[in-house]
Formats: structure tokens, C-alpha cells, sequence
């Protein structure tokens, strides 16, 4: 296992999937802490990298397109304090950073992930029910319901109507916007059959967010929203396209054939990391396997 901790957090590698844990430092911000700990399957990852600087850096990982709904609701505009796939690395462990990297790397390639866009969700999103407060109102969400209610903010032509329940069924899309410079922030909801262009300080769908603390919490409403609705990546397809084919009877003995060379070059890179084989042994060996791959 690979393993790096900081005041940041820590991450933890055990071949198949990334262990993302938040540092207790008061810098970490409360949206990463409201997440909590991320389990992060290989197969959702299209790369990482370890940004160096003169005093700290920084991991970031890359996900494949379409594989986290956090991702998707925010549409990348989640800052650096927010992100939950960026650790803050110190100067002086740059060295077990390298290391952490060049395990997650060689485990892409020996895995064969594709970096591609994916169809369907490979992380399950925030845990429900969950309810934050923040701007002009508070939203919960339970599973299959969203409740919209206002505070004495709210603009009363948006209040007038009242609590606002909104079903999981007739919800077609989600968008989390940050507040930035003068332009306030919001959480929006798509109801199918009703688009609106209504700025969020009016749209009974949308709770108006002013850059305060707690405003990064709605994303994870909108996530949470967003792993129960249809992937974008299958919803933009016409339903009689995306009907998968039939699947054809494997191959078994390719199958056992491809496993157990994947066996051996892990094998043969614990043979490497312990001293048995010297670079060049490993290096030879590794070779003959992927040549047989």
C-alpha cells in the first residue's frame, strides 16, 4: 500500500482503489469535511500528478469525464480550497509524493484503465438525507423528494408561494454556480416541462446564494440530485441507440490468460520494490509479460 499523510489529509492506495481521507487542520475547508472520507475505484481515474513548489505543492487527481457527479454538478467550478482531489503536499515530502504517484501510474497501466469519458457514475455521490441552509433558503433532499424552503432573505415575490416539493421524477437537470465578484451564486433545479431564464433571486427552482460560508454545501445537494438522475453521457443518446448489444460468450481462457499476467507484473513489482530483482531483471521480465499482453 502507498500511503502519503499530511495536515491536508491523507491518501491512501491499495491497488484497486484511492482512500481519500480530510486532514482535521482549520484550514481544510467545510465542504471537504462535510464529504468526509472518498473511496475513489481505479477505474475512475483518468491520471494524477504532483505539482511542485518552493514550499509546498500539491497532488491532483484526474478523473474520467462522467465519473463523479460531484464533478458534474459543479461543472469544475469547484475552487482549490473545495476541491476534494487536491492535497496540499510539505516541501520536505515531495519524495513519498513521487513515490504515491509513480504507484497509482504504474497501476493504471498494468490495470489498462482508459482515460476516456465513462456512461455511468463510478462514485456514488453525497449520502442522503441531507438538508443545508445557505443564501435565501434551505434545501433537502431524501432520495426521491426536494424541499425548498425560504427565510426572511428570500425575496417575498419567491416566498409568497411558499415551501416549495419538488419530485425526484420530474427534476431533468442541476446546476451549482459559486458566487464571484459581484455575481451572486445559486443552486437551480430543471423541472421538465417548466425551463425558466428567471434569475435565481425569482425562480422558485433556485436558492440564491451570496459567496458566505456555508455556499460550497449546496454542491452537495446538487451531487447527491445528480447520481439519482440519468447519466448525461446515456441520456443524450436516443433510448433505441443506447439499448446495449446482446453480450457475446468470453473467452474464458483469455480471460484466465490476461488475469494471470496481470498477477505476475504485480508480482514481479513487489519482486522489484523489495530488492530481489535489480532494475534491468525487472525491467526485462516487465517487458516479456506486456509483449505477451
Amino acid at each position: 500500500m502507498a500511503e502519503i499523510i499530511q495536515k491536508d489529509g491523507t491518501w491512501a492506495f491499495d491497488g484497486d482503489a484511492l482512500r481519500l481521507t480530510p486532514g482535521r487542520d482549520k484550514n481544510v475547508s467545510v465542504l471537504r469535511r462535510e464529504l468526509g472520507e472518498l473511496i475513489v475505484p481505479s477505474r475512475a481515474l483518468a491520471g494524477i500528478a504532483l505539482e511542485q513548489g518552493k514550499k509546498s505543492g500539491r497532488l491532483r487527481l484526474r478523473l474520467r469525464d462522467g465519473a463523479d457527479p460531484l464533478l458534474h454538478a459543479t461543472g469544475g467550478r469547484l475552487t482549490e480550497p473545495h476541491d476534494p482531489y487536491q492535497l496540499i503536499v510539505e516541501s520536505d515530502r515531495y519524495g513519498v509524493a513521487e513515490y504515491f504517484v509513480d504507484e497509482v501510474r504504474n497501476a493504471l497501466l498494468l490495470d489498462q484503465v482508459p482515460a476516456g469519458p465513462v456512461d455511468t457514475y463510478l462514485l456514488p455521490g453525497p449520502s442522503v438525507p441531507l438538508s443545508v441552509s445557505a443564501g435565501d433558503g434551505t434545501a433537502g433532499f431524501d432520495g426521491e423528494r426536494i424541499r425548498l424552503e425560504w427565510n426572511w432573505k428570500t425575496e417575498d415575490a419567491k416566498a409568497a408561494a411558499g415551501a416549495r416539493t419538488l419530485a425526484l421524477t420530474d427534476i431533468t437537470g442541476v446546476e451549482w454556480h459559486p458566487a464571484a465578484g459581484l455575481e451572486n451564486g445559486h443552486l437551480r433545479f430543471t423541472v421538465r416541462h417548466a425551463p425558466t431564464k428567471t434569475p435565481p433571486k425569482y425562480d422558485p427552482n433556485a436558492v440564491e446564494l451570496w459567496g458566505f460560508k456555508k455556499d460550497p454545501l449546496m454542491a452537495l445537494v446538487a451531487a447527491a440530485v445528480q447520481a439519482r438522475l440519468p447519466h448525461p453521457a446515456r441520456a443524450a443518446a436516443d433510448p433505441v441507440d443506447a439499448r446495449p448489444e446482446p453480450p457475446s460468450a468470453p473467452d474464458a481462457s483469455a480471460e484466465a490468460d490476461h488475469d494471470a499476467l496481470l498477477r505476475r507484473l504485480r508480482e514481479l513489482g513487489e519482486l522489484h520494490r523489495t530488492g530481489v530483482l535489480t532494475d534491468e531483471e525487472f525491467t526485462l521480465a516487465k517487458q516479456a509479460i506486456l509483449k505477451r499482453m
